[in-house]
């Protein structure tokens, strides 16, 4: 069997670690030519650490990054409020939540690919698919062809392969909110993550490492862009009235602080989430808001779930329609949950509602995958 990964972020280079740990011929293409990654860090939830486990790079992302448990809730003021749990099953063997840089992230899983030996081949896409019988013809964008037995589209919400597949689909929709982000110093005190709830915005921070961390400001507004000339000063108004570490954070900020600013967009995908021999994985079938930190997870989640059912069926038809049943339902789940918990995040519900359906949620994600 031979497999066309098109897309080598978090899900593609997971899909391309599965595919070859159960033995299955794999080829990773990206469209950027230095394989580059964007964003400060990531918060990975208990589930998401699970399939990082079952992945083997967990206890490499344990050491370079942060793994604890725990969400603590606070008042604008910075008071502690009450503790979210994150439980995990023992058997699992990791912790209940944790965080890394993204760019920390990236080279763990390249490194596996490279050390793997598995092909991949940079700036370049798909700029055509044809199916035949039992196989794909690919033509790519440097003009090569190649034919495999199965194309997996891991390119992201905006993903090409989508498009190719299901001309018709949902595009990605602005949700109403959008998210702010800083990398910071990471006092000794602090080992778990924070939510600050009860003011204009959600307020947070996740520790990423034995020294950093990075806060986030989840804001409703209309205005999808900001100028990046008017990030600082909006930025810290933000944070204008929030106490404890949250302000001492905001009196560091300087205009020549990276901040990093993204509109939240989402929208279901219907099922099936193949045609034929092509198939979509992470965001490019089910993209989802950050509120539950699971949206890599379920990336990660599809490809150990997609290379068991390849390797279980040895036929790409009917391991795609098992692999539809195993995923659907637990991707639709995160995301109803995700964009909920925004929606209660706009509307100022209070925060025990709101940390309501996060503790919820956990526990769901917790069972088996």
């Amino acid at each position: 069997m031979r497999v066309l990964v098109v897309g080598a972020g978090i899900g593609g280079m997971s899909a391309g670690i599965a595919l070859d740990q159960h033995g299955i011929d794999v080829e990773l293409i990206d469209i950027d030519p230095l394989w580059r990654v964007y964003g400060a860090g990531i918060t990975i939830a208990g589930a998401t650490l699970r399939a990082f486990s079952e992945l083997g790079v967990y206890e490499e992302l344990r050491t370079r990054g942060y793994v604890g448990h725990g969400i603590r809730v606070c008042s604008v003021a910075g008071e502690p409020l009450w503790d979210v749990p994150t439980p995990m099953p023992a058997e699992a063997g990791v912790a209940g939540c944790g965080g890394i840089l993204r760019p920390v992230l990236h080279q763990i899983l390249s490194g596996r690919i490279l050390d793997a030996g598995i092909g991949v081949r940079l700036g370049i896409s798909v700029d055509s698919l044809r199916q035949g019988d039992g196989f794909v013809d690919v033509g790519f964008s440097d003009g090569s062809t190649g034919r495999y037995d199965l194309v997996v589209g891991a390119d992201g919400i905006y993903s090409r392969t989508r498009r190719q597949i299901f001309p018709d689909a949902p595009e990605p929709e602005y949700t109403g909110q959008s998210v702010w982000r800083i990398l910071t110093d990471r006092p000794d005190h602090v080992d778990r993550r924070h939510y600050f709830l009860g003011g204009p915005a959600k307020v947070g921070f996740t520790p990423v490492s034995a020294t950093q961390m990075y806060l986030f400001v989840a804001e409703r507004t209309a205005q999808e862009f900001r100028e990046p000339g008017e990030l600082y000063e909006t930025f810290v108004e933000l944070l204008a009235g929030y106490g404890g570490i949250v302000a001492d954070i905001r009196a560091k900020v300087t205009p020549e602080t990276e901040i990093v600013f993204r509109p939240l967009e989402a929208f279901h995908l219907p099922a099936p989430w193949h045609s034929g021999r092509v198939a979509l994985i992470g965001d490019a079938a089910h993209p989802t808001t950050p509120q539950l930190a699971s949206g890599a997870g379920i990336a990660v989640e599809d490809a150990l779930v997609l290379a068991e059912e390849l390797a279980s069926h040895g036929d790409v038809p009917a391991a795609l329609n098992a692999f539809l049943r195993r995923r659907e339902e637990r991707c639709r789940y995160v995301v109803d949950s995700s964009i909920e918990i925004g929606r209660l995040e706009q509307e100022g519900a209070p925060p025990e509602q709101q940390t309501a359906v996060v503790e919820r949620a956990l526990a769901k994600l917790a069972e088996p995958i």
